[in-house]
């Protein structure tokens, strides 16, 4: 495939994955109402991670034509401003599971599998943020080689990361979470399966872009 193609492919997946964190947040909303104080905080965060992919596609679509993003662009600004309020949400909730986990509120769980689960939602968490910083940094140099070095390497992680989370998400826990609906396993399923599509094309896309020996 050439250039052209992969950067298409990139953004038509980068785009389906947006209306598929709508549809999830709307599934979430939903399926749990009416929400507690959690789903509520889980909604917002599904919610602001489809705005922050809003604006981080538009940013990568220029990143990748390839053409520089100046520091003016109400886009970039947008996005540098938002998602490190998306990544303190993930935390806060990643530190509330956390505590569940230490506390001893989860007698029958595999502690080994309570210490793998913690440690994938961290490393997404960190992976999803590193890929949202280090194209907010480099946007306005498209041509530079250690950007695009370092943005394909956390889009790399991020792919092996959502893979991991969309595991987690369709098979239980023993002594975590019962026996999921089928139309929590189809959701889930197909929005881990999006994210991992669209990271993987979008390294492909950084790759293979105009100026990339």
């Amino acid at each position: 495939m050439t250039a052209t193609r992969w950067r298409q492919a990139a953004l038509v997946a980068l785009w389906a994955l947006v209306a598929a964190t709508l549809g999830l947040c709307a599934y979430s909303l939903a399926s749990g109402w009416p929400p507690n104080d959690l789903g509520a905080l889980g909604t917002a965060r599904t919610f602001l991670a489809a705005v922050v992919l809003v604006w981080w596609t538009q940013v990568f679509a220029r990143y990748t034509r390839p053409a520089p993003t100046p520091e003016e662009d109400g886009v970039w600004r947008s996005l540098r401003a938002l998602f490190p309020w998306l990544t303190s949400l993930r935390l806060a909730l990643w530190g509330l599971s956390l505590f569940v986990y230490l506390a001893g509120f989860l007698p029958e769980a595999n502690p080994v599998a309570l210490s793998a689960l913690a440690t994938v939602e961290l490393g997404f968490i960190l992976a999803k943020n590193a890929v949202y910083g280090t194209l907010v940094r480099f946007a306005a140099a498209p041509l530079e080689v250690a950007g695009r070095a370092r943005l394909g390497s956390w889009l790399n992680a991020a792919a092996a990361l959502s893979l991991a989370i969309g595991v987690v998400n369709l098979v239980p826990v023993a002594g975590l979470s019962g026996e999921r609906p089928a139309a929590d396993l189809w959701v889930y399923g197909l929005h881990a399966a999006l994210d991992v599509a669209a990271s993987l094309l979008a390294l492909r896309a950084v790759q293979t872009a105009p100026g990339v020996e």
